[in-house]
Order: C-alpha cells, then sequence, then structure tokens
C-alpha cells in the first residue's frame, strides 16, 4: 500500500511537519515552514522526501512493490 504523507524533518533546525506527498511527481524543493531553510534532495535522492522524510515518495514506494511484470 502506498503512503501518501510523510513527515519532513528539516536538517537545519530539527522542526518537523507531515505533508502531503504529489503522487506522480518528485518534489525538488521545500521551504521549512520554521526556519525557512530550502531543502533539496541529498545527492542520490530523487526529492526531499527520499532524503528527509518519514517515507519515501510514491514514485519510489511503488518501484519497490513491483516485483515481477510491473510496467
Amino acid at each position: 500500500m502506498i503512503e501518501r504523507q510523510s513527515v519532513l524533518t528539516c536538517p537545519a533546525c530539527g522542526f518537523e511537519k507531515a505533508e502531503p506527498m504529489p503522487e506522480d511527481a518528485c518534489l525538488f524543493f521545500y521551504e521549512c515552514s520554521n526556519c525557512n531553510s530550502l531543502l533539496r534532495p541529498k545527492a542520490g535522492d530523487c526529492c526531499v522526501f527520499c532524503s528527509y522524510g518519514s517515507v519515501a515518495c510514491p514514485p519510489i514506494q511503488q518501484e519497490k512493490e513491483c516485483t515481477n511484470g510491473c510496467a
């Protein structure tokens, strides 16, 4: 089952906020609502949810769920 929400943790101030994730796209930038830091994905990650979220983004979750025959 694909989760549609993730808790982002700001690496600058530690502030946590639950955010909805887009189902068919990756979010490259996110501004922390506490300290206004601009979060960008870490090297090798597709989006801020994969770098700083409690759950990876839906496209990555889908990829991990696929075994045989996924298109």
